[in-house]
């Protein structure tokens, strides 16, 4: 065909017939279509000279418009799915029926929850149903218009009350609580037969103990210990909030003091019931009724003046009316008609939290709801945990926890915060979806609460920027440029600093650390730095922080290493938190530097003002009278008038008489010259004789205790 197109253009007028029939044929063919061959350059339009000029624009087609649903956005022939859609939004999606969707989920691996608000956590699950239903899919955004309840369904919080016909008789929760050094544990050791006050340091408790008692006559009741001391205010908080009835321990020989008010408070803000028990009555100095009329002061109705509040004379030490006083919390707890549901998930709420060398993060809680057993997926704030292994406060391995009992749960991956909420789960996968919800919505309320100094350092910086800009513009652009740059110096602080690492056995012991420590003001004159702070012994980790900050490390009633790994680091150990800060206070005065400090050694009164002649000079000097002390030539000399400071400084000389002597004592006259001459005495002046010497500075800072 190209041969005979050649032909044809090269000689038009070549005689056809010579040519075989098939190619007349091609040839005639080729003839008459040849003026009307054509192709798409014909047709393109020349570009401009402007549009030759302008860059190149890239034009992409819009996207299509998404409907207020979010189901239907695309065309018909693919449907948008995203991550954490429920079954009843991905059928809306596919534009199928419920039911044809459970359907196609039982023949799906892993879709086992087919209920209308169950979520789909995983993409490709949701997009295997959806093969089975035979539509195309595509991986959109959520819509925006998700209320808030949705996304709280991502959150996991206690269920509704249960009905009275699940409810069944629990024991109560009981808290001991008090002024320190009142005898609370010494009350609770003659409960249940143990010797723990003994075992205390320094005699005091600084722990939340929760254990169980069986009384005499069967019942069991569930005990938490306090602290008493002015550090553990968070402590006693959390132990008025987790119980059902406050024991208040007074002695009877100090009557109200400041954490017996404290408690009374906390009594009153969470409605909770207090019966009193008025121990070390045993003791000679003890004041019944004294006590009682300040229980009375402090707002306290008690029973003998027509109020609800029982008041039990005790002692703890000799068992005198414990009976009584069980008999009295047996009474106020069946009044109470306390009940709770055996069944469905449990729910509790953290006592104390520590890491356990051995056995790894362990908390203390005490069941509220539901029985707990081993294999419970728990969620406490942001850790979470599956259970291990329950324990009593024996140490003695648990099959199972009922409400109302305190137990020590194994197997938590974090360590959760004492006082958080304990919540149980169906499944691990369930925990990781809401804690994953947990941290976000953390970040997000971080982020809003941040929002404000984030704008206030951008006020600053553009400030900062246009009054620099500012100079430049007025010092010209020239004159900015020439001469060699000024190096920057930077000025560092000389202020004194103490750099601290606080480790402690459990979660409330350094809890009161650091709320003692946050009672510092005194960081003009000594900084104090926390560099770090945890639960559970010192570590290498630790020490090489140590180092690094040059910080001390205060170990509380935990384990430390060897000696040797020790030696360039400052650990000091201490199991008395009161001890502890007062070291921290010697620590801090040790880094303030010494202050000059006078010392007053004599007076004396000018009463009179004479010359000398001294060469052809005339030198005035101040006769006086010694009134207090002793006035020393060697030392110093102010010079007072009206309150005014007219010198201060040495003498030239000091004369009793003709003579001249080293010092003067009390009610005898002399003639002092001074070092200026031209200072001039006059009648009615105090002379004040003082010497310096400097001496080590001590801390202000008053923690209150």
């Amino acid at each position: 065909m190209l041969k005979i197109r050649y032909l044809l253009q090269v000689s038009p007028n070549l005689n056809m017939a010579h040519m075989p029939s098939r190619w007349q044929q091609l040839g005639l063919a080729a003839a008459t279509t040849r003026h009307f061959q054509t192709s798409g350059q014909h047709f393109k339009r020349r570009k401009t000279a402007e549009e030759k000029k302008s860059p190149r624009i890239i034009e992409y087609s819009p996207k299509k418009p998404q409907s207020a649903d979010g189901f239907s956005a695309s065309s018909a022939s693919s449907s948008g799915i995203w991550r954490h859609m429920t079954v009843a939004q991905l059928a809306k999606a596919l534009q199928r029926s419920l039911d044809d969707v459970q359907e196609a989920m039982l023949y799906v691996p892993g879709a086992d929850n087919i209920e209308p608000n169950a979520r789909l956590e995983d993409l490709k699950l949701i997009q295997d149903i959806s093969k089975k239903l035979g539509c195309k899919t595509r991986v959109v955004a959520a819509p925006d218009n998700i209320l808030e309840d949705d996304l709280k369904e991502r959150d996991v919080a206690p269920r509704p009350p249960a009905s009275p016909e699940q409810l069944k008789p629990r024991p109560p929760v009981v808290t001991v609580m008090g002024h320190v050094d009142h005898g609370k544990t010494t009350l609770l050791d003659s409960l249940r037969g143990a010797d723990v006050a003994a075992g205390e340091a320094g005699g005091i408790t600084q722990h939340i103990g929760a254990f169980t008692v069986t009384m005499e006559n069967g019942e069991r009741m569930t005990f938490l210990d306090t602290p008493g001391h002015a550090a553990f205010s968070a402590m006693r908080a959390r132990g008025a909030v987790a119980t059902d009835i406050i024991v208040l321990v007074v002695a009877a020989e100090d009557g109200v003091m400041a954490q017996t008010r404290e408690v009374i408070q906390l009594a009153k803000d969470a409605q909770v019931p207090i019966i009193v028990a008025l121990n070390k009555i045993d003791k000679p100095e003890a004041n019944i009724e004294k006590s009682k009329s300040e229980l009375v002061q402090m707002g306290l109705a008690l029973e003998e003046y027509g109020g609800e509040v029982q008041v039990i004379p005790i002692s703890a030490l000799k068992g005198t009316n414990l009976q009584l006083l069980a008999e009295a919390v047996s009474t106020q707890a069946t009044l109470m008609g306390l009940k709770a549901d055996y069944t469905g998930l449990v729910e509790g709420i953290v006592v104390e939290s520590k890491t356990d060398p051995r056995r790894g993060k362990l908390s203390t809680a005490i069941v509220s709801r539901g029985t707990l057993r081993k294999g419970a997926v728990l969620l406490s704030g942001m850790a979470h945990a599956k259970v291990r292994g329950l324990f009593d406060h024996n140490g003695q391995p648990l099959s199972e926890a009922p409400p109302g009992t305190p137990v020590e749960i194994l197997g938590w991956r974090e360590l959760p915060l004492a006082g958080e909420l304990i919540l149980e789960v169906e499944s691990e996968k369930k925990a990781h979806s809401v804690l994953k919800y947990r941290e976000h919505e953390s970040q997000r309320q971080k982020i809003e609460s941040s929002g404000d100094d984030i704008r206030k350092k951008e006020e600053e910086h553009h400030a900062k920027y246009r009054a620099e800009r500012e100079a430049r513009r007025l010092a010209g652009r020239f004159r900015m440029r020439g001469g060699q740059r000024v190096k920057e110096n930077v000025t560092n602080d000389d202020t004194p600093r103490v750099s601290v690492i606080v480790k402690g056995d459990v979660h409330g012991s350094v809890e009161a650390i650091l709320d003692v420590l946050e009672t510092y003001n005194s960081n003009d004159r000594c900084r104090l730095d926390i560099v770090h702070y945890g639960v559970g012994n010192v570590t290498e980790g630790d020490l090489e922080l140590a180092k690094a900050f040059n910080a001390v490390i205060y170990a509380f009633s935990v384990e430390t290493p060897q000696i040797k790994a020790t030696k360039e680091v400052n650990v000091r150990t201490y199991n008395v938190i009161y001890r502890l800060i007062d070291d921290l206070k010697e620590q801090l005065s040790s880094k303030l530097p010494p202050v000059e400090v006078e010392e007053v050694l004599g007076e004396a009164n000018v009463l009179q003002q004479f010359f000398i002649n001294e060469g052809r000079k005339e030198v005035p000097v101040a006769g006086c009278r010694c009134t207090k002390g002793v006035l020393k030539k060697s030392q110093k000399f102010r010079l007072l008038r009206n309150g005014e400071v007219i010198y201060d400084g040495a003498l030239e000389s000091m004369r009793h008489l003709k003579n001249e002597v080293e010092s003067i004592k009390k009610d005898v006259e002399c003639g002092l010259r001074f070092l200026d001459n031209k200072v001039i005495p006059q009648p009615g002046d105090t002379m004040i004789c003082y010497t310096t010497h400097t001496e080590k500075q001590k801390t202000d800072w008053d923690p209150g205790f």
